[in-house]
């Protein structure tokens, strides 16, 4: 007699098909019984949804469902540490020599050509490749040791010092674009040229929505920083997924969403009638056409509704005690600053939005470093550390992801004239610093290491892909097995490549 583990299998059999009819009992279990007594009282304690999911929905749905269906379907993969994320974009490329990466072996090397041995015939921009000498530069503010983790840190940044026990700074970032445009497009999408998804976007195509009445993606930019490089749309776009998607920019003054209030002199008493007429039109296109996007208008229109009531709410600070304002900083009362975006994040991560990104651009310093990197640090460096603060003492930051840093680093040669008090960097993809905190991630560490010169790295190099990985990974997300196909070929985040950075994961 055969054992049960040495029996053979019949025909055709692979170990994806056994995984695939697995996923199919589970799922015709759901379906047969999401309409039991049992299920009902379960959707009631667990808020109508089952991991995400509207049980009113799996049970709609029909047996034979897409592969695209069947993928969304098996997400979560694996117990997610995060709930939501919050992305503190530093548009610009941050330096990581006035930041986090201290370098004290420069001091005594003031102006001397950066040697060969270290360049390596390193790839350089169009704007410092013609320069005879690439004068090697320290930089002039002064680095302290804080925290129970001993971390250097700038004195640029005195209030992210108080709470780097919190955060786990990573060294040894590094990417392929060495400008603007392709290298904050290939953090956002996972590929330099424009037209794929965002990260936002892939995440709320995946998870969904923990809010109905608040889109699951939302984006704040800062007015109080320099334009120095501009932001495009569709750096929070969604690319090839479903226009309902896409981020939804919030901005300061009196219509923080373009085009949801109701126009001059209309009331809005028939509105929500109105809408299911819509709807109605909608829905028999979509039957006749059979086109994705006419579901996603749908869902739009629907939701521009509920936003009518829900925006003025979470939009208002009114309610937010002098105590908040001061621990962010005096910025913070005037909307749009990125102070006064902090506080709105976290209200919108209260209120569940599964990714809200700030961006604040003005660190592209190619001269006048010291003076641009001390205004830029002044201006965000107390409000990024109120809201690890303010998460934390909340209850949010043990299932929120924090996320800070910019597309590239800065080189350690001065691009221009050098002087001891005021020199430029160029941008320097080889490596650079970022931070995370929260949710899955080890607080209070350093990840990573670069050579004196913080031009190569020595120690657990960090890719992009890499990064986008374990963002999906805290989400609860296999970044291999979360695709979208297009235009015959399966598409994914983390394009063909990245790997989870365990080393960070707490």
């Amino acid at each position: 007699m055969c054992d049960s583990h040495t029996s053979p299998k019949p025909p055709g059999w692979s170990p994806d098909l056994d995984q695939l009819q697995k996923q199919l009992d589970r799922r015709r279990f759901l379906t047969r019984t999401a309409m039991g007594l049992g299920s009902i009282a379960l959707g009631s304690l667990m808020g109508n949804t089952l991991l995400g999911k509207s049980i009113s929905k799996i049970a709609a749905e029909d047996a034979s469902l897409s592969l695209e269906q069947e993928i969304l379907q098996a997400i979560p993969h694996l117990v997610p540490k995060a709930k939501r994320v919050v992305y503190l974009f530093m548009s610009g490329g941050p330096s990581q020599f006035e930041t986090f990466d201290y370098k004290p072996k420069l001091l005594d090397m003031f102006g001397q050509p950066l040697p060969d041995s270290v360049r390596q015939g390193q790839r350089l921009t169009g704007m410092s490749a013609g320069q005879a000498i690439l004068p090697v530069v320290p930089s002039i503010y002064k680095f302290n040791q804080y925290g129970k983790s001993n971390t250097w840190v700038s004195e640029l940044l005195p209030h992210t010092a108080q709470v780097v026990d919190d955060l786990c700074i990573i060294k040894s970032m590094y990417s392929e674009a060495i400008n603007h445009d392709p290298a904050i497009t290939f953090f956002q999408t996972g590929n330099q040229l424009p037209g794929r998804p965002s990260i936002g976007s892939w995440i709320s195509y995946g998870l969904g929505t923990d809010n109905q009445n608040l889109p699951s993606f939302i984006v704040l930019v800062s007015k109080n920083a320099v334009k120095d490089q501009p932001l495009y749309s569709r750096l929070w776009g969604n690319g090839f997924l479903a226009s309902e998607h896409q981020g939804v920019q919030f901005r300061a003054g009196k219509d923080p969403v373009l085009f949801l209030d109701n126009p001059e002199g209309y009331d809005g008493e028939d509105r929500e009638e109105m809408l299911q007429s819509l709807k109605e039109l909608n829905t028999y296109q979509n039957e006749v056409n059979k086109d994705p996007e006419m579901e996603a208008r749908i869902a739009q229109y629907e939701m521009a509704y509920r936003m009518q009531t829900s925006i003025p709410e979470v939009m208002s600070v009114k309610d937010e005690p002098d105590e908040v304002f001061e621990l962010y900083g005096p910025d913070s009362r005037d909307p749009g600053t990125y102070a006064a975006n902090c506080i709105l994040a976290r209200k919108l991560l209260e209120k569940d939005v599964k990714f809200v990104q700030l961006y604040h651009q003005g660190w592209d310093h190619h001269g006048g470093l010291p003076a641009g990197m001390a205004k830029q640090c002044k201006d965000t460096d107390q409000a990024t550390a109120a809201l690890i603060i303010d998460l934390k003492r909340r209850g949010l930051l043990e299932d929120t992801l924090v996320i800070w840093g910019g597309e590239f680093g800065r080189t350690v040669y001065s691009q221009g004239k050098l002087f001891p008090d005021n020199y430029g960097r160029d941008h320097h993809p080889r490596n650079f610093a970022m931070w995370m905190a929260g949710a899955g991630v080890k607080a209070g560490i350093s990840y990573g290491e670069t050579d004196d010169f913080s031009y190569n790295i020595v120690k657990d190099p960090v890719h992009v892909h890499d990064f986008q990985a374990t963002l999906l990974h805290l989400m609860g997300i296999d970044h291999e097995r979360f695709t979208y196909k297009y235009q015959g070929r399966r598409f994914r985040l983390t394009d063909v490549h990245g790997k989870v950075i365990k080393g960070i994961l707490s």
